[in-house]
């Protein structure tokens, strides 16, 4: 079911691309985090079934956009933004499984601190000339 459960979420809205976003909490915040993140997306346009294996507290939440619509995609990524700060206030992270990539690159400051900078040391002392993954999440390269 974990497996399908992305298609089963893009039916909701035939046509939809997904925005899908993720973040981990401890399980003591867990309710709290869902539900703040339910009345979100309850209070947006956009459709954004949640789903997650909770039991490390880490949950989903597949925002469903139309195709090209620029004013969506904006609703979107403040949800996936909302969310991400909700896991830092609530003593969690910007996510649990997916990655960052660039759409959270933001937050990791806030969420690392000081570490934030010496990763980006790390970075430069393994590679120097900037050859690996350019630009890319780490400050500084």
């Amino acid at each position: 079911m974990r497996h399908r459960a992305y298609y089963a979420c893009l039916a909701l809205r035939p046509g939809a691309r997904a925005l899908v976003t993720d973040i981990c909490v401890p399980i003591s915040k867990l309710a709290e985090a869902v539900r703040e993140t339910q009345a979100d997306i309850a209070a947006s346009p956009l459709e954004g079934p949640i789903l997650g294996h909770v039991g490390d507290g880490n949950f989903h939440a597949i925002l469903l956009v139309e195709p090209g619509h620029a004013a969506e995609m904006a609703v979107a990524e403040d949800l996936a933004g909302r969310m991400a700060e909700r896991a830092l206030r609530l003593g969690g992270t910007i996510s649990g499984e997916h990655g960052i990539g660039l759409g959270k690159l933001g937050y990791m400051a806030a969420e690392h601190g000081a570490g934030w900078d010496v990763m980006g040391e790390i970075k430069r002392a393994l590679d120097p000339v900037g050859i690996m993954n350019p630009g890319k999440l780490v400050p500084g390269t």
